[in-house]
């Protein structure tokens, strides 16, 4: 009896932590595609899992952050979903690529055109950020699931450093270091490539000169034993002339 209370007992603990830890793992995240590093663009998803199994999930609503506004909010568009663009002005003026943003986007809202996400199954709604902050180390974005039962779920509570994660939880961002400029290294590459092809032209210049040099040296020499021959073939015809006629003269006497 007591070996059979003590298993009922623990069965049930452990039914009870399960049921209890579940909304912490299958909570409204985000993840980025790749990098999401400080100053630069990303590509996040939203995962969206579906914690009922008696309701889909038919709406998303995503709040951006406030305190470091994007100037650069793009969602994909998701087969089954329509998605809306909320945007509003920022609070303090907000630069990118040398022009003034005089709107930014504070929420993306998805909207389930058929069934939604079924029980059993979660959606990944893509959207293209930036230019991400270089004074921030995350970036919290506020969540709304409603479901086809009518159910709102609100995933906003910040998670504290230190602290257990609360019960629903915020997606949170987490920024990578900032990035060595591309431009700039393509442009180290491409001048340490024109220094490296200017050395080598000057090289062959030079071996031309040189070539071209030892060129016209050879044709000089080779003029030189023209002229010598010329003079020394002359002067053997004209000493065989003079000897035949001093043969004839001797052969008269």
């Amino acid at each position: 009896m007591k070996a059979s209370r003590i298993a009922a007992v623990g069965a049930v603990s452990g039914i009870a932590v399960l049921a209890l830890s579940a909304p912490a793992f299958a909570h409204v995240g985000v993840q980025p595609e790749g990098v999401a590093a400080k100053g630069g663009y990303a590509v996040v998803d939203f995962k969206v899992p579906n914690e009922r199994d008696n309701a889909s999930t038919t709406k998303l609503e995503v709040n951006f952050p406030t305190d470091h506004p994007l100037a650069s909010v793009m969602p994909q568009p998701v087969p089954g979903w329509k998605a809306e663009v909320t945007k509003a002005k920022p609070a303090k003026p907000l630069e990118s690529h040398g022009k003034q943003i005089t709107e930014v986007v504070t929420k993306v809202t998805w909207t389930a055109d058929g069934k939604g996400v079924e029980p059993g199954y979660f959606q990944k709604f893509p959207v293209s950020i930036g230019a991400l902050p270089e004074d921030a180390d995350q970036l919290v974005f506020k969540a709304i699931q409603t479901y086809s039962n009518k159910e709102v779920v609100r995933w906003i509570e910040v998670p504290q450093e230190g602290q257990d994660e609360p019960d629903t939880p915020a997606p949170v961002l987490k920024l990578s270091a900032a990035e060595d400029d591309a431009h700039g290294a393509s442009g180290s590459s491409d001048a340490k490539a024109e220094d490296t092809g200017a050395d080598a032209q000057n090289t062959a210049a030079d071996t031309s000169s040189s070539d071209s040099g030892s060129g016209d040296g050879s044709d000089t020499t080779a003029r030189v034993l023209g002229i010598v021959g010329i003079v020394v073939g002359a002067a053997g015809v004209a000493y065989g002339v003079l000897a035949g006629r001093r043969r004839n003269s001797g052969a008269a006497a």
